[in-house]
């Protein structure tokens, strides 16, 4: 077994780990092995990376010959026993699984299972289509953040390279070995700045400035837009554009801009109970019974579901998910639904810090 130290002075860190944890006790975990399947491939090196007091110390448990597996395990997991937040990079699905089985296998006790475990890959994935990238590969997300790597080479193209090592026991090929896995580490360290844009869908956003601006499309018509200004979680380390269903956000730095178009016209309100109303053909609404019953009655009918509504002329906003009542429609059969704003509304920070929210939460998902 060989143990390989390097401290990473040229580490920089863009990112405040300090909103995970305190860097003492966090960890950063990768493992490198002959296959996915622990019954039939050999788990060769772990590599992982710790606070030392003045940067992140990378510490490489390397089995020399096969053989060795069980000892870099059992050496390993003796020295990590301190630390209370694991960081990983789709490591819930691969890295932490495989070293259990092989736990399990040998008769050790993972200490793994008891710490909070931070999946960077499951941080990123739902945001892929947000921040454009084809996949959320490590490499990937590094080059989307500007960071180079020496490292050419995937985990299946270093399987041969460590079977010649445990042949040949070359140097060239130790140091192809050691490469990879300590810049996957560093790697994990310096893309997770991306975390900010989680952040964003995670945190409760700041809406600084509201403003309802008309503007005219690229067909000439002139049209209401609802413009927030907000002071974001965490500063972006990209600046970013996305743009769905109409509705545009602009994010650079720690500052965000979000257009929404605004709808302005008239619309319904559907009463859930319209067995207890008359929908009036000439004034083309319904009214409940307790009023309507005076009405003649050539000039009432039963209201439907579809015909029990009032009908409002006022400014609206979309909305997707119910977060906000009550709601319009332009019809009952619509799937798009709305919600008014109203003076209060209008008055309300705390209303447009939550409807930035729930918007960006929705588009966020879209192409």
């Amino acid at each position: 077994m060989n143990i390989i130290t390097k401290q990473f002075t040229d580490l920089e860190i863009k990112y405040d780990l300090s909103r995970i944890a305190p860097l003492e006790d966090i960890l950063f975990l990768d493992i490198e092995t002959t296959g996915f399947s622990p019954a039939s491939s050999v788990l060769y090196m772990i590599g992982c990376a710790y606070w030392d007091g003045i940067t992140f110390t990378c510490k490489q448990y390397f089995a020399e010959k096969p053989e060795e597996e069980s000892e870099i395990l059992k050496t390993f997991l003796e020295s990590v026993r301190k630390y209370r937040v694991l960081i990983h990079f789709n490591g819930n699905n691969f890295d932490i699984p495989y070293i259990e089985n092989k736990c399990e296998h040998y008769g050790i006790k993972c200490p793994l299972s008891n710490m909070v475990g931070i999946d960077l890959y499951k941080r990123i994935a739902p945001y892929k289509n947000f921040l454009k990238i084809p996949n959320c590969k490590q490499k990937t997300v590094e080059l989307y953040l500007g960071i180079d790597r020496r490292d050419v080479m995937s985990g299946a193209e270093l399987i041969n390279v460590y079977q010649r090592y445990v042949t040949h026991f070359d140097v060239d090929s130790l140091s192809k070995l050691l490469i990879h896995n300590e810049e996957d580490i560093q790697g994990m360290i310096e893309i997770c700045p991306v975390l900010s844009y989680s952040e964003l869908f995670n945190s409760t956003l700041t809406v600084t400035k509201v403003s309802m601006d008309r503007v005219t499309d690229i067909n000439g018509e002139e049209k209401v837009e609802l413009v927030m200004k907000i002071k974001l979680p965490v500063s972006f380390p990209v600046p970013i554009s996305h743009t769905a269903c109409d509705c545009v956000f602009i994010g650079s730095n720690d500052e965000g801009i979000l257009k929404v178009p605004v709808y302005e016209g008239e619309l319904k309100y559907f009463y859930a109970n319209y067995r207890d109303y008359y929908y009036l053909p000439i004034e083309d609404e319904a009214m409940h019974k307790s009023v309507a019953g005076f009405v003649d009655k050539e000039h009432r009918k039963q209201a439907t579901a579809a015909t029990c509504y009032t009908r409002v002329r006022s400014l609206f906003l979309p909305e997707w998910d119910l977060r906000f009542t009550p709601f319009f429609k332009s019809e009952y059969q619509s799937k798009e639904i709305f919600l008014e704003i109203t003076p209060e509304r209008k008055r309300d920070r705390a209303f447009f810090s939550d409807y930035a929210s729930h918007v960006l939460g929705y588009i966020s998902t879209l192409i």
